[in-house]
């Protein structure tokens, strides 16, 4: 029973986006590791920019220097 944990930024992805990672990630069990797909959990879970740090900055600040 796999269970895979995809963290994005809250930064617009569509529910079609979602949709493609969901059969994707789903699909890319099957192939490779001969996982059943109704046993196969997929979590997206979209994080504020406040919340994500890369280095000693969160992403919010990163982009807001990149602006």
């Amino acid at each position: 029973m796999p269970y895979v944990n995809i963290k994005v930024t809250d930064e617009g992805v569509s529910a079609e986006q979602k949709r493609q990672l969901i059969a994707g990630t789903t699909e890319l069990l099957v192939k490779v590791l001969n996982k059943n797909p109704s046993t196969t959990f997929v979590l997206i879970e979209e994080v504020n920019t406040d919340n994500w740090g890369i280095g000693y900055q969160s992403v919010t600040e990163l982009r807001q220097a990149d602006s």
